[in-house]
């Protein structure tokens, strides 16, 4: 395994994790075939160095299985409420007045590219619903298979339980940035399949793609080829840092050349909203990638991760008829999408080398242009501010939620 993560996985652990997610089960969305002891079919179990609130809480299970060294997409669905026909979470109206978004003016012409595995063949009428309810308008939507046909669509969705990411990541962009384009390029559940999808999502003309996957312990998913595919010239790349906590690192985040997204739990409190690190927030060091140039954090020789975040708790309403309608889901699979929106809000994601922004802002612009995150964390790390926030030892840096959340447009 070619992965900065050392990870053990004794059978107890393995048993453990399995027993935690499966709390609360009665409540979840129908996800056939993808149970975590189901995983050997897919890979590894994960076993975390930390055991996150929504695993020890039993706030949520994944929508898919949680493997080392294999894609894994990053969905969290609540445990806590069944799922139906009643709206419940954070919605489009949040995100845009807590992270000041101009997202009724802007985005007309921005190309955002979501890459999944799996068909869902209710994609286009799920959107369609959750942006009538939120007066979000008709959505500019296509989907294509990773050979950037509209036809020909992989295996179905509810073959690995990524129905729910889909439609989550398609939604967290409208909800952000109603009038952009969005493509869903839906892969098979592969690596080259994933890589081809990269590809030809930037034929297609995106602007900016973004991954709710991760390969967690692997630099390259097992291919030494693999960051070849996230280095198009004028292509934006985003991609979740993973649900598991401190140093639970992986491609496609870890790389120098991907946006590398945290996130956050965000609480409306009154008339305004609260922030602070969500507990599961992947981010860390991530030992064996080449430190970008533009990083100069003291406490990681290699590619420090997250670079931004956004919110992530089991907080947020989504639409997926075929997991039951409306329900609350969470993840950093919520962040990144998000993110992706956002950049396209900017307009200048073709100018962007990926996270350099976030790093080289300085004083007065880093305070007014994201909010930063000074309290929570992901993990134990002996109070560094690789998994702890506020330590100010790198100015408001840390790895769970980055250089913070967006505040406006112009941190990005």
């Amino acid at each position: 395994m070619n992965g900065p993560i050392k990870l053990a996985v004794p059978l107890v652990a393995a048993l453990a994790i399995a027993a935690c997610n499966a709390g609360g089960s009665s409540n979840v969305p129908g996800m056939s075939g993808t149970s975590l002891s189901d995983s050997s079919r897919f890979g590894q179990p994960v076993v975390p160095l930390h055991v996150p609130d929504w695993q020890a809480q039993h706030q949520a299970r994944p929508a898919c299985p949680q493997v080392i060294g294999k894609p894994t997409c990053l969905v969290l669905v609540s445990t806590q409420s069944k799922p139906g026909q009643l709206v419940s979470g954070l919605a489009p109206a949040d995100f845009q007045k807590r992270y000041n978004l101009p997202s009724n003016t802007k985005g007309s012409g921005q190309t955002v590219a979501i890459i999944d595995w799996g068909d869902d063949p209710d994609a286009t009428a799920d959107l369609a619903t959750y942006r009538n309810e939120f007066s979000l308008g008709t959505a500019n939507f296509t989907k294509y298979n990773a050979e950037g046909k509209q036809s020909g669509y992989p295996s179905s969705c509810t073959e690995y339980g990524s129905c729910v990411e889909i439609m989550l990541d398609i939604e967290m962009v409208s909800a952000v940035c109603p009038k952009c384009t969005i493509d869903l390029i839906e892969a098979e559940n592969s690596i080259s399949s994933l890589e081809q999808a990269q590809t030809e999502a930037a034929t297609l003309g995106a602007h900016i793609v973004s991954n709710s996957w991760i390969c967690y312990g692997s630099n390259n998913c097992g291919d030494s080829n693999f960051g070849n595919f996230f280095n198009t010239k004028g292509v934006l790349y985003l991609a979740s840092s993973g649900d598991e906590g401190y140093n639970q690192n992986g491609a496609p985040e870890a790389l120098a050349s991907v946006v590398s997204v945290g996130g956050t739990t965000l609480v409306r409190n009154g008339t305004g909203y609260t922030e602070t690190v969500w507990n599961g927030a992947g981010g860390g060091c991530a030992t064996g990638v080449t430190k970008p140039t533009w990083q100069h954090d003291p406490g990681c020789t290699s590619r420090t991760d997250s670079d931004v975040s956004a919110v992530a708790c089991i907080c947020v309403a989504e639409y997926d008829e075929l997991d039951g309608g409306w329900f609350e889901v969470g993840g950093t699979s919520v962040a990144s999408p998000m993110n992706a929106g956002i950049f396209a809000l900017a307009g200048n994601a073709s100018s962007q080398d990926a996270g350099k922004k976030f790093w080289s802002l300085k004083g007065r612009k880093l305070k007014k242009d994201l909010h930063a995150i000074t309290s929570g964390s992901d993990g134990s790390c002996g109070g560094s501010y690789l998994c702890e926030a506020g330590t100010k030892q790198f100015k408001t840096y840390s790895g769970p939620a980055g250089w913070g959340t967006p505040n406006g447009i112009k941190a990005y």
